[in-house]
């Protein structure tokens, strides 16, 4: 399936840990908004299984919650092929090798995509449960958006 202009959204968590299911809610957002040639898939963030994921994607957006001690609901953006992915935002995974250990592993292997971009989202609450704080939520609509405008206004590649 070598698609040079494969577009993924890869929402990443667990939506029995609160806030951590963002991303997970961000990609059945866009997946119901989307046209048919942007793939839209939901992972867990073990590593491994994120690098296989993206492997035919020119371009990939992937959006994870985040806890790094900023303010609830803070939206970071990074460029993959510009920066790399500081461990410390995305170190709440429950697994040891997770999204910034991919994206870096990926790169020391010359395995990017050619576009990718994180979104992570300051989470709130991890505890077990269903359902987001309000201010991820709040977030997570903003996110929906900035990465329906990317897309449309080709600012991504």
């Amino acid at each position: 399936m070598q698609n040079t202009h494969l577009i993924l959204i890869i929402g990443v968590g667990n939506a029995y840990r609160g806030d951590d299911a963002v991303g997970l809610c961000i990609a059945q957002d866009i997946r119901k908004k989307s046209p048919d040639h942007i793939n839209v898939i939901e992972q867990s963030g073990e590593g491994i299984s994120l690098m296989e994921s993206w492997k035919d994607a020119n371009i990939v957006i992937l959006v994870d919650a985040v806890y790094s001690g900023g303010n609830f609901g803070t939206i970071y953006r990074f460029d993959a092929g510009k920066q790399a992915i500081p461990s410390r935002f995305f170190h709440y995974s429950t697994h040891a090798f997770g999204v910034a250990e991919a994206v870096e592993l990926a790169r020391a292997l010359k395995q990017l995509p050619p576009h990718l971009i994180v979104y992570g989202i300051e989470g709130k609450s991890f505890e077990a449960g269903v359902g987001l704080s309000p201010e991820v939520e709040k977030a997570a609509q903003e996110v929906v958006e900035r990465i329906k405008q990317d897309m449309e206004n080709n600012s991504i590649v």
